[in-house]
């Protein structure tokens, strides 16, 4: 079909004006597909290469040949146009290169430069201030001013900078492949970040290559960028996979944990304030938004590299399928770590695999839920080994292994277990104490709770609100259910509805705003644990009733990130807890002991003493002798202050005058005192109901579903 060519002068363009001018060949009644975003001409690594607009300075042709980068010497994109029909398509604007000119000549090299700013890639020769699309201007369509000066500026740039465009370009793209291969490598634990992790040859970019080398243009671009924004997802899970080992001792659950990110925003806007809070939210959402589109981009810019460089690409690609595939098979190792990399492979599986066992798990536990070995015994066969007697089950927020047993955190705790447990013998109180396994670690306390409390081991989000569901015989709803006991929970750390009152059978609950409390908040935490148990005294303790009290008193003052801690202060000067307005103040700042591991670990050792101290000096001083005490660790602390390799191990124990109460478990094995000893029996955390129900006389009788 004959081409018609329609010739103007830009006054804008370079050498435009009544001295100068630059002939436009402008192609009517055409659309070749030249590039690889579908403007006319093919990308460049080096800046842009193909047909463009060129008007800078004249050049000299039949100069010697420059740097390679340009079009000029690069493989054409297989399916691109060439010959006649594709030189007479170029841009508005453009200055044809000369038929015949030398790979790397000065009008080659003016015909590369000049093409970036069509570059689909975006290649930063652009002005910063122009748009990447300007000269993408429908055919027809009138001029305006401000295009044609976009245009020179640009040009005129790239014409007297070529070797500048040249080393940003090649720059950028060496920073896109940088970025792929770290995300690529990237390793799933924190404490697994080093240099030699980085060092890697990832499987999944070969094999994308080998994919991307075969695809005709279009279908190349939009699988390179749906690669980039999996690739960034992929990342962003394996950042909270990072964070979830870090702190709650396991990998995140796409299912799942969504609803914890909640908690954590909370958690900082407690612990750091609400404006760092916000500032630190608003630039997570901003970095993981700058990922997405920063990895969309760099694989597109990669694919089109691939594409103009075919058959170096394709030689380049086999050698490195072969040497993956040799690093594989004989284990070749870099600095002890593998030289062969299938992270992003393996965190897709393992995402994969968690989201297919968490939905069966979920149909499993339901059923799991509905047996209960004393879901039918008649209340009068509930604990009748302990009528009469006040019960008290206590947890005390973070107490693990940890804290009796690591270097740095145990003198202070077990010189704290010591001094109490002799205490409490001038009392008149004797203590067991044992080891649980909890079913979460780091946080997630109600897990804790309700796995001890119901006998089933609830060790995710969809498993608790499974059992809260349920009417599964928690153990504190066995005492309301037995009729002998008044129920009621001490919560300061509940700040909202809370509808797990019902099956734990409590029938009254205080929570943080029914406790009368006027002091500071110590970061996470309310109010001090010994203004919780004094408040619980005066409101149900020491108040007559006509039955026996169970009570669920939560101590919180070891939340982390323990700063500040609270101290104790006399008993008869807590009053309203303004007394603790200058104790909080002159205490640490919740950042001051985030930011150091060593501090944070003194410093959640001092709670955990604090918080035995207020219990038992409480038990001391208003115990009586039909006053039981049950009190254990919810979960052991993060990882950063308990170590990446602790047991999710926490101690418990039960205190009583009567010492009827302590021979019922005396085969138990567990260890006199309130410290465990290292060989004490360890249960898992599940298994605690049953025994304890058994021990104090409950008779079995299983209710199924």
């Amino acid at each position: 079909m004959p081409q018609h060519k329609n010739t103007h002068t830009s006054p804008d363009a370079p050498g435009g004006g009544p001295d100068g001018g630059v002939e436009t060949l402008v192609e009517h009644g055409k659309s070749d597909d030249l590039g690889d975003a579908g403007a006319p001409g093919a990308d460049s690594e080096d800046g842009g290469a193909a047909s463009g607009a060129a008007a800078g300075p004249e050049v000299q042709r039949g100069a010697p040949a420059g740097d390679e980068g340009g079009d000029a010497g690069a493989d054409p994109e297989p399916g691109a146009d060439s010959g006649p029909s594709a030189e007479a398509s170029r841009a508005p604007g453009a200055e044809a290169v000369p038929e015949g000119a030398p790979e790397g000549s000065p009008d080659a090299e003016a015909a590369d430069t000049s093409a970036a700013k069509t570059d689909p890639e975006g290649t930063p020769e652009a002005d910063p201030g122009t748009s990447p699309d300007a000269d993408r201007t429908p055919k027809g369509a009138p001029d305006t001013p401000a295009e044609p000066l976009r245009f020179a500026r640009l040009t005129r740039w790239q014409a007297e900078h070529p070797q500048g465009a040249r080393v940003l370009s090649r720059t950028i793209t060496v920073l896109a492949a940088i970025l792929v291969v770290c995300t690529l490598v990237m390793p799933a634990t924190i404490v697994d970040l080093g240099p030699a992790k980085f060092f890697r040859l990832p499987g999944e970019a070969i094999v994308g290559a080998a994919i991307l080398l075969a695809l005709p243009r279009k279908p190349r671009v939009v699988l390179a960028a749906a690669s980039g924004v999996v690739l960034a997802a992929l990342t962003v899970l394996n950042w909270l996979d990072m964070g979830f080992k870090q702190y709650l001792g396991r990998t995140f659950n796409l299912v799942l944990d969504w609803s914890l990110l909640g908690d954590a925003q909370s958690y900082l806007e407690d612990s750091l304030g609400r404006p760092a809070t916000l500032a630190a939210t608003a630039g997570l959402i901003v970095l993981v938004l700058l990922l997405f589109a920063a990895l969309a981009y760099a694989v597109v810019r990669l694919s089109n590299v691939l594409a103009r460089h075919s058959a170096t690409a394709t030689r380049g690609t086999l050698i490195a399928g072969v040497v993956w595939i040799t690093c594989s098979s004989f284990g070749v190792q870099l600095a002890g770590v593998p030289l062969a990399a299938d992270s992003a492979a393996v965190t897709l599986q393992s995402q994969t695999e968690r989201v297919s066992d968490t939905l069966k798990d979920e149909a499993e536990f339901r059923k799991v839920a509905k047996v209960d070995a004393f879901g039918a015994t008649p209340p009068d066969q509930l604990v009748p080994d302990l009528r009469g007697k006040d019960m008290i089950f206590t947890f005390i927020e973070s107490y693990g292994r940890s804290a009796i047993e690591d270097p740095i955190m145990a003198p202070g705790v077990d010189k704290t277990l010591a001094v109490r447990t002799e205490a409490l013998k001038k009392a008149g109180y004797h203590a067991k104490s044992g080891w649980l396994t909890s079913a979460t670690y780091g946080g997630s306390s109600w897990l804790g709770h309700s796995t001890s409390l119901s006998g089933l081991w609830v060790s995710n989000q969809q498993r608790y609100r499974t059992v809260m569901a349920s009417d599964h015989l928690s153990l504190t709803k066995v005492f309301k259910k037995s009729g002998a006991w008044n129920t009621v929970g001490v919560m300061p750390g509940v700040q909202k509805a809370w509808p797990e009152q019902s099956f734990f059978g409590l029938e009254k609950v205080y929570n943080a705003f029914e406790l009368g409390y006027k002091g500071p908040k110590f970061s996470w935490s309310t109010m001090p644990d010994q203004y919780t148990l004094e408040q619980f005294q005066k409101r149900v303790h020491g108040k007559k009733h006509d039955k026996p009290m169970m009570s669920e008193v939560i101590l919180t003052s070891s939340h982390q990130p323990w700063g500040p801690i609270p101290k104790m202060v006399g008993w008869d000067e807590l009053g309203d807890g303004s007394i603790f307005k200058g104790i909080e103040a002159a205490g640490n700042k919740p950042a001051d002991v985030i930011a150091d591991t060593t501090k944070s670990r003194q410093e959640y050792g001092k709670s955990i003493q604090y918080s035995v101290t207020a219990l038992t000096e409480w038990l001391e001083r208003y115990g009586t002798k039909d006053t039981v005490l049950v009190f254990l660790g919810d979960h052991q602390p993060i990882a950063r202050v308990s170590g990446n390799h602790a047991s999710r191990d926490v101690p418990i124990s039960i205190v009583a005058k009567d010492p009827k109460v302590l021979d019922k478990i005396g085969d138990w094995g567990w260890s006199d005192g309130l410290r465990p000893a290292h060989d004490a029996p360890v249960w898992k955390m599940n298994l605690f109901r049953d025994r304890f129900l058994t021990a104090y006389g409950s008779t079995p009788h299983p209710k199924k579903g």
